[in-house]
């Protein structure tokens, strides 16, 4: 086949046209019979130009690979050439792989979490033959999605069943968004997209810029995922608790599992520690196992919310948004002494919501469905914090928990457990709003009025304030006086690290901590490829990077 690179076509452009396109610029027939698929998608909406779609797409004419080198030697276009072998071991089927699975466990693998590092390591396993048991303290993700519409209907918070904790991770309640920076030398990202189209994701996810699934459709998604693993032999618990782990000659015997207040204790020879970055009674547990751990960076701030419309216009440039997706921003600055300010999981046309896991904290995010079509765009603006920032809460790897729970009982106080909001301009006055300016709030749970100013201490409220100001000359009125703050976003990413070697193993052997609660990854996509990953060293086949 021939790639093509920098198709650019109209706004209100059809698949016909990509092809017509395509065959311009190869100098090929109109009606000659062709094969188009699509690689790449991106929009181009600099300011001077025309708004368009730019596309790479393979293209197969019926010729041979002579033929096809003749016709590219012919266009001499460096945007024109023969598609490159793209083929990985994750991308020709089960055969390739069970090869090199070859390690034996005496027991079948456990992993605790099934968010994305958790489904990913034990779907892998599962495809060979392994048979985990897959521990998850939440609910089924159709039965955490009534649970956490509850909660935000009318407040009464489940501990083990909402935004954080069940099927599907925190993710899950977040947009579902599939983009990373994680280098993908070997086809692990390419595994993830696939996996997630063959149990129901549009195929659009193969070939976009910036891939969402959308809150909405990540309930079917999972359930379609979790009853293929069980079809391979693994088995879910759900609604069940990792509550201890056997250690014998620095090796893991077993885990004790309790559900309904009631535990039972099974052999373990490998327990795969997927997590999340919200289990902070296991990561207590661990801590008191002696698990090697440390204390981590990571960043906490408001939400910012602004008119999506102010952001399309902005970042398209008053192009026609009937042909367009809802804009994304990203945001960033660093301020002395060594302090980065920045956006996080920006949600375009999304809500804010209340993603409490702990009775009296609050604790809040960002999510859009799939058609991204809310009324308002919101972003976490969040500061860089590191281990010094709470040393005073003594040199424990649970110090940046203890940092965050003091940050979210602070706001629950505020708001009495509802989501706290403040005007930006009122926050910068340090006085309490009484109403919201030019545009309404988009949230998911009860929001009320409150001085956000009492929430971050001096240093990084400082650090925020001249973020926003920033950002307002990237993007016009980002500053407004009537953008809307909400707290506290604390969430952002574990503050532990639990210890692991080359071997993904942790100083006790057979424990494999992994993912993003584990601090080895920072959103869907690279957790599951840090599943992928683990589960590869779990078996005894490392294939890199």
């Amino acid at each position: 086949m021939i790639r093509i690179q920098q198709i650019r076509v109209p706004l209100n452009h059809s698949k016909d046209d990509i092809e017509r396109k395509i065959k311009k610029l190869l100098r090929i027939r109109s009606d000659h019979p062709a094969a188009i698929r699509i690689k790449k998608q991106s929009i181009d909406a600099r300011r001077g130009r025309e708004a368009c779609y730019v596309y790479t797409a393979d293209a197969d004419f019926g010729m041979n690979t002579e033929q096809e080198e003749e016709l590219i030697k012919r266009v001499y276009n460096k945007n024109i050439m023969l598609t490159p072998n793209e083929t990985s071991l994750y991308s020709c089927g089960k055969d390739s792989l069970a090869v090199h699975f070859k390690k034996k466990l005496q027991h079948r693998p456990v992993i605790a979490g099934s968010g994305p590092a958790g489904l990913f390591c034990a779907y892998l396993l599962a495809m060979h033959g392994f048979e985990p048991v897959i521990i998850e303290r939440g609910k089924k993700a159709e039965e955490r999605k009534q649970d956490v519409e509850k909660f935000w209907k009318d407040g009464v918070l489940n501990p083990s069943s909402n935004v954080q904790f069940g099927e599907g991770g925190a993710g899950t309640f977040s947009d579902g968004k599939l983009n990373t920076l994680v280098k993908d030398t070997f086809g692990r990202n390419r595994f993830v997209l696939e996996t997630f189209v063959k149990f129901g994701a549009d195929s659009s996810i193969l070939y976009v810029n910036k891939p969402h699934i959308g809150t909405d459709m990540l309930t079917g998604i999972l359930k379609n995922m979790r009853k293929e693993i069980i079809r391979l032999g693994g088995t879910f618990y759900f609604e069940t608790c990792l509550t201890d782990i056997g250690i014998q000659d620095e090796k893991i015997c077993s885990v004790t599992l309790e559900k309904d207040k009631k535990t039972r204790q099974i052999p373990a020879d490998a327990l795969v520690l997927a997590i999340g970055h919200s289990a902070r009674d296991t990561f207590q547990m661990l801590y008191e196992k002696k698990i090697p751990m440390e204390p981590k960076a990571f960043a906490v701030g408001l939400r910012a919310e602004h008119p999506q419309k102010m952001i399309n216009e902005h970042q398209y440039h008053g192009a026609d948004m009937r042909y367009l997706p809802a804009a994304s921003y990203k945001v960033t600055a660093s301020f002395a002494p060594q302090r980065g300010v920045y956006s996080f999981c920006m949600c375009p046309g999304g809500y804010v919501v209340n993603a409490s896991s702990e009775q009296n904290h609050l604790a809040i995010n960002g999510m859009s469905y799939q058609k991204r079509d809310g009324k308002n765009a919101n972003s976490a603006v969040i500061v860089s914090v590191t281990p010094e920032d709470f040393a005073r809460f003594g040199n424990s790897p649970l110090s940046g928990i203890a940092f965050q729970r003091e940050l979210e009982a602070r706001a629950f106080a505020l708001g009495n457990g509802k989501i706290v909001q403040q005007l930006y301009g009122d926050y910068k006055k340090g006085r309490v709003s009484s109403a919201y300016g030019e545009f309404d709030s988009q949230t998911k749970g009860a929001c009320t009025f409150a001085d956000l100013g009492m929430l971050l201490p001096d240093e990084l409220k400082a650090a925020f304030i001249n973020g926003m100001e920033r950002f307002a000359d990237y993007i016009p009125g980002f500053n407004r006086y009537d953008t809307i703050l909400s707290g506290i976003e604390s969430r952002t990413s574990s503050p532990v690290r639990i210890l692991r070697n080359g071997q993904y193993q942790s100083a006790v052997k057979g424990i494999y901590p992994c993912g993003e609660g584990a601090g080895y990854a920072g959103g869907i996509m690279s957790a599951a490829m840090d599943g992928m990953k683990t589960a590869e060293a779990l078996v005894g086949w490392k294939m890199g990077e």
